[in-house]
């Protein structure tokens, strides 16, 4: 019985996506902004930004980022008119920067709806 090398490719693709499927790193999942967690620079999280490594925080533009219009670049939340240069590319960040990350990407509320507000409501006698 001759055996086929599609069949084979299948079998190793199937069992690789398998296997990746439950390696999820996307830091949006509960609990995944912890103390002791590391992060590199312009490391992006959707609604929260880039991380500067050496701020140790998020911000909305990555990390020396040139704007030339400005004739400056983006560094830990100011502008400044040359690049800054730092051997740190992977820290943790600050408390407060934890909080804030929780914060940003925490899934939304019950949002309540009620149609028009009180304008579809009606408390009176019908003539």
């Amino acid at each position: 019985m001759k055996r086929s090398k599609s069949v084979k490719l299948v079998l190793i693709g199937g069992l690789s996506a398998g296997a990746l499927a439950g390696c999820d790193s996307s830091p949006n999942q509960p609990g995944a902004f912890r103390p002791g967690n590391v992060y590199t620079n312009n490391y992006y999280v959707a609604r929260l930004g880039y991380y500067h490594a050496p701020s140790r925080a998020w911000f909305p533009l990555p990390y020396n980022h040139y704007d030339a219009r400005r004739n400056a670049y983006y560094h830990g939340g100011a502008w400044s008119p040359t690049p800054q240069m730092t051997i740190t590319n992977l820290s943790e960040p600050t408390p407060e920067a934890l909080r804030a990350a929780r914060a940003a990407t925490a899934p939304a509320g019950t949002v309540r709806r009620s149609g028009f507000g009180s304008t579809s409501r009606y408390h009176g006698v019908y003539s």
